[in-house]
């Protein structure tokens, strides 16, 4: 499979490792510029591009970058990129460590809903709840008992089904967490967040969930500070 990611940073970075290790074709992209990415690209095999390389002649493209900075992003981006071509939303909002106060998503609109509608495109939630260096290391042949399993959300079935193929072939388990709107039940503060839980636990995990954003993820009048000192 080709495959685009914007964003070289810890998800970024570890999803370069991991797709390239499993014979993908990467194009990664950052907003520094290709050039900083070189010793990536040396170390993968993937291609360092600009962003509007990453989603040319790709069947994926990973977006994963900070929620802050989704609205500059844009529309533009995949004006031209063709419908059948996946998108993978990644990011989870840090309102208190990073990205500040946004309205939209305090108010109760699920991050990657949110996302979906700034980028002009269907998104597919993964990838955001577990550690990158537990993503790079924990992966385990199928069958393994106590895999870890990791929540998918969206509305394509189809594009749902080929995000969850490749998180089995990176050593992982899926679980289908339903449509976008239910993505909530995977952002930071719920009971799945950085559990590392087996698809069992993964589903009760879920279920358990409530869509109330919790103080200690919700934006305050000092927001944001930084991951060190939260504000």
């Amino acid at each position: 499979m080709k495959i685009g990611i914007i964003g070289a940073g810890q998800i970024g970075g570890t999803l370069t490792r991991r797709f390239t290790a499993t014979g993908h074709q990467v194009k990664i992209a950052n907003s520094r510029g290709p050039e900083t990415l070189s010793a990536l690209a040396k170390e993968t095999g993937a291609q360092a591009v600009t962003a509007q390389d990453a989603v040319r002649d790709v069947d994926l493209i990973v977006v994963t970058i900070p929620e802050k900075n989704i609205p500059a992003l844009g529309k533009t981006l995949f004006a031209s990129v063709p419908q059948n071509v996946v998108v993978v939303d990644t990011g989870n909002y840090y309102p208190r460590e990073r990205d500040g106060r946004i309205a939209a998503i305090e108010s109760g609109t699920p991050e990657s809903v949110w996302v979906s509608q700034h980028l002009g495109r269907p998104v597919i939630k993964a990838f955001n709840n577990i550690y990158a260096k537990h993503l790079l290391e924990n992966g385990k042949p199928a069958g393994t008992p106590g895999r870890i399993a990791l929540p998918v959300s969206g509305d394509d079935a189809t594009a749902k089904q080929t995000v969850m193929k490749l998180i089995n072939e990176i050593g992982f388990d899926a679980v289908d967490d339903g449509p976008l709107a239910e993505s909530w039940r995977q952002q930071p503060g719920t009971p799945v967040y950085c559990g590392d839980f087996d698809e069992a636990g993964v589903r009760k995990a879920l279920s358990e969930a409530s869509p109330k954003r919790t103080p200690q993820w919700s934006a305050t009048d000092h927001s944001p500070g930084d991951f060190g000192t939260p504000h």
